[in-house]
């Protein structure tokens, strides 16, 4: 398990750099240099090629983290499991694809009155989506050979930075807006390439060649498993891009921009969940087919241990300066306050949850999780309908936490009683006490400091010094205290 705490410290620090970036991009770039409708318009075009790419896959991508373990070879072939995956995305793409250009007066209607630059930027939707389905599809089967770092640096890193430079061409009038959009756009090509380089770099484009040698039984059962699981990928990306679409037709550009913002601020205190999850994640895969329940079990409490108490750490150091943080930012912002509360209720209960959704994903139960995305796409939609209407986007942030709560508990339910699989600790329910006791410390009994940033710097000091130290202290999670103690024996 040492790789898992290596890769997942490496694959954080390159998130985190990419989120200083991003910040400096969305929270601080993107709000002096772009009006709202410009932010939101970039939003939208980013948020559905994304949607696209999730579409056209096919599934694929949980089909190589399923069953890449059962093609595994020593001489890294895999009998053309990842060409039998980009050929079936090549159907997707070429599906989707048609039906996005043949609904194009349908769709554009719905943002015509509202947002209507977008339509004017409808095709430029493709040139981020078809890319990124192979992106996704090379992304995941070098996660399944435990390959993370490049993948997160290209994704995290290296489109952040084109963005930066691109914002600062813009705000030297090197360049105009539709050019960086446009640009912004062809980023997501050159992503796709550079995963497609170091892919020959580690000698695996031989498998881009090789002849499919996959049974024809085999198949079958991958292409079962492919359709039902893409119907959990469509219910993520649901979740993900809805909201910003149906605030995009309902409200305007100008909502999108700042919600957007503030889904960007609650998925920054994720990444270390993320990091964790993309890593351990072809560890359930290996574990199924290795019946080693006890190691599943170990390892499904393990993560939800330290994604709880992570996220409850960075929860309450934004929390705490929460009127601080939005002093900073533009008056249209000021809802964003409710927003980021109820986005980050639902996503660290998501947190809490670990890798329920994993473990369902690459059982052989895993055609049941249909009918719980099926209700999560029912649920978003019709609370966005009912909240988004009367209560702008914090009835949007709403609706996404109930989704989020209800879906995770019902997938929790589901592999408890199906597998006898849970991820609950006494510790787990000690450090949300710790957290909690320590959100109101600081909210009510911290002295009032009028300087904004002395505010800032004295709430993160008494929030990072005392959380960790008194997990630490009455050792609340082994898997952290081993780690310290690891790097303090190395000191």
């Amino acid at each position: 398990m040492g790789f898992v705490q290596r890769d997942t410290v490496i694959t954080t620090i390159l998130s985190y750099i990419g989120l200083v970036l991003g910040y400096i991009n969305k929270g601080v770039l993107f709000i002096i240099f772009l009006s709202t409708e410009q932010i939101g318009l970039i939003s939208i075009v980013t948020a559905i090629g994304v949607m696209f790419a999730q579409l056209a896959n096919l599934g694929t991508v949980n089909s190589i983290w399923k069953f890449f373990p059962f093609f595994r070879s020593g001489d890294r072939r895999d009998r053309g499991l990842l060409l039998f995956n980009i050929i079936t995305a090549l159907i997707g793409i070429v599906l989707f694809g048609s039906l996005y250009i043949l609904f194009r007066d349908q769709i554009s209607s719905l943002y015509i009155e509202k947002s209507p630059l977008f339509v004017e930027y409808y095709f430029w939707v493709l040139i981020i989506g078809v890319p990124m389905v192979y992106y996704f599809i090379i992304d995941v089967y070098l996660r399944s050979m435990y390959k993370n770092i490049v993948t997160v640096f290209t994704r995290d890193v290296f489109l952040r930075i084109v963005v930066t430079i691109l914002l600062i061409l813009f705000w030297q009038n090197i360049i105009s807006f539709e050019l960086m959009l446009e640009m912004i756009c062809f980023s997501y090509v050159a992503q796709t390439l550079l995963l497609l380089i170091y892919l020959n770099y580690l000698g695996l484009t031989k498998n881009l060649l090789t002849k499919i040698t996959i049974p024809g039984k085999m198949k079958q059962i991958m292409w079962s498993f492919s359709l039902y699981s893409y119907m959990n990928s469509i219910g993520r990306v649901f979740v993900m891009t809805l909201d910003v679409m149906m605030i995009s037709s309902m409200i305007g550009l100008g909502g999108t921009g700042v919600y957007s913002t503030i889904i960007y601020f609650t998925s920054a205190l994720m990444i270390p969940y993320q990091s964790l999850l993309r890593v351990t994640s072809p560890l359930v895969a290996e574990y199924w087919k290795t019946k080693a329940m006890g190691d599943m079990k170990e390892l499904y409490a393990k993560v939800s241990s330290i994604s709880v108490l992570v996220g409850l750490y960075l929860f309450a150091l934004v929390w705490t300066n929460r009127n601080e943080v939005f002093s900073l930012l533009p008056d249209e912002f000021a809802d964003g306050v409710y927003v980021f509360l109820f986005l980050m209720i639902g996503r660290l209960f998501d947190m809490y949850m670990g890798l329920n959704g994993n473990i369902l994903a690459t059982s052989k139960k895993y055609k049941y999780d249909i009918l719980f995305t099926s209700i999560l796409i029912l649920l978003v939609f019709v609370l966005n309908l009912l909240l988004i209407p009367d209560y702008g986007i914090v009835g949007a942030s709403l609706s996404t936490m109930i989704a989020y709560i209800g879906f995770n508990l019902a997938r929790f339910i589901f592999v408890w009683v199906k597998f006898r699989l849970q991820p609950l600790r006494k510790s787990q329910l000690y450090s949300i006490l710790i957290g909690g006791s320590l959100i109101v410390f600081v909210e009510f009994a911290f002295p009032a400091i009028d300087n904004i940033w002395m505010s800032l710097i004295a709430k993160c000091s008494v929030i990072t010094l005392l959380f960790p130290v008194v997990v630490y202290a009455f050792k609340l999670e082994p898997e952290i205290v081993e780690y310290v103690n690891k790097i303090l024996k190395r000191k």
